[in-house]
């Protein structure tokens, strides 16, 4: 907290919308300095809200990274771009973070269009600016920007980090006054538990291709912190078909291993000490059908 106790805090919420891949969560994650939200070159891996929390002096923002916005095929599929939109309308302002290496798309645009009738503040920020010709960041601000009223315009690359602080100071320097919902240590909404589901499902997303990873869910059936300061935690992926099963296993388990040992590495260093995983794979083939599921994922059931 800032020296001077007297001071009134302020506190806001920013919404990070934005297409798959456009990177949201490569952005909150640089944003909060710390890890906080899963990231994989796979489209649609993060499905429910995940706030990062900055606070700084007297300030506290707490960013929310959203589902990437697509158009839905599936019930989950909907709950998930459901979520976003949520997020988006519920937040104190709004940043479309944009990959501006694919500049245009038709996912984009309806996304533009959405966010056209929203009565918040919206900046706009353009992604990966590292790997786009200047001229061509120029001509996508100009065209965005002349279907949106935006606030500002940000030029990052979350990746390697520019851009990304000039963006941060300009959204503290917005607040309004008003109490932290947050204490000043934390830095994300999750559990610990909910934390290593994440981390799990992370890397399953890595080692498993094609429709499996969006077919499967990751839960935790026991998470204990044990006497001598170790984690154990016990969890199970869900996935639809025995194939799937066979895959995630793998010849000898092998895959399974991969997954549980890069899971567990990373979650030592998270939680500074000792972590004992051990993953089951069970088919459940209606998971994404179940109203439990969703719950525990942070999303609406619908349709």
């Amino acid at each position: 907290m800032s020296a001077d106790a007297a001071a009134p805090t302020r506190c806001g919420f920013v919404a990070l919308v934005g297409a798959p891949n456009a990177g949201k969560s490569t952005l909150l994650n640089a944003l909060v300095g710390a890890k906080v939200s899963i990231v994989t070159r796979k489209a649609q891996t993060t499905r429910a809200q995940i706030r990062g929390v900055v606070t700084k002096d007297r300030d506290q923002v707490i960013f929310i990274d959203t589902p990437g916005i697509f158009q839905p095929k599936r019930r989950l599929d909907r709950a998930m771009v459901g979520s976003a939109w949520t997020g988006a309308g519920d937040a104190d302002a709004i940043a479309l973070i944009v990959d501006a290496a694919k500049g245009l798309t038709t996912e984009l645009d309806s996304i533009v269009e959405g966010l056209a009738k929203l009565a918040a503040p919206i900046v706009l920020v353009l992604n990966k600016v590292d790997r786009t010709a200047r001229d061509r960041l120029m001509d996508l601000a100009e065209k965005l920007n002349a279907r949106v009223r935006f606030e500002r315009t940000f030029m990052v690359s979350a990746l390697n980090g520019d851009g990304v602080s000039d963006f941060l100071d300009w959204v503290l320097s917005q607040l309004p006054e008003g109490p932290w919902h947050f204490p000043e240590d934390q830095i994300s909404d999750l559990t610990l538990a909910l934390t290593a589901a994440e981390i799990t499902r992370e890397k399953l997303f890595e080692r498993v291709h094609d429709e499996i990873p969006y077919n499967s869910t990751v839960e935790v059936e026991r998470f204990q912190l044990q006497d001598d300061g170790a984690y154990r935690i016990e969890e199970v992926i869900y996935v639809t078909r025995d194939t799937h099963k066979k895959i995630v296993l793998g010849q000898g388990g092998q895959t399974i291993k991969a997954i549980g040992a890069a899971a567990r590495k990373e979650l030592a260093d998270l939680f500074e000490t000792r972590v004992h995983l051990f993953l089951f794979v069970k088919v459940r083939a209606k998971w994404a059908d179940d109203p439990e599921r969703y719950e525990q994922m942070g999303l609406e059931f619908g349709r």
